[in-house]
């Protein structure tokens, strides 16, 4: 069965920022972007920086260990030195409720 979880509320995070969640063994940042929320897991595939700990420029997420850039919308690589993309998870907002679904199987 596919689980959901609350990750945070509406308003929770200021725009272009995240709220990190633990996610079936995995840690999940959960962005918000102008008012829309994306979950790309928390981990940089080149070395494993957390993104949570990296800045954000427009919908990319920025590795504070070797700058490494991904699409928080798609979890895409968009500048190397990675070249594997990031997971992300489904979200959804509902009355307020901002929830990931665990999609992995």
């Amino acid at each position: 069965m596919t689980q959901r979880i609350e990750a945070a509320r509406v308003g929770d995070s200021a725009d272009r920022t995240c709220k990190v969640i633990p996610l079936n063994g995995s840690n999940v940042a959960v962005f918000n972007l102008d008012g829309e929320y994306f979950a790309p897991e928390d981990l940089c595939t080149h070395m494993g920086g957390d993104l949570s700990s990296g800045r954000v420029e427009g919908d990319r997420a920025v590795c504070p260990w070797h700058l490494a850039e991904f699409s928080i919308r798609t979890g895409a690589v968009v500048k190397a030195p990675a070249y594997e993309a990031v997971h992300t998870f489904p979200v959804r907002v509902r009355d307020g409720v901002i929830e990931v679904r665990d999609d992995r199987e």
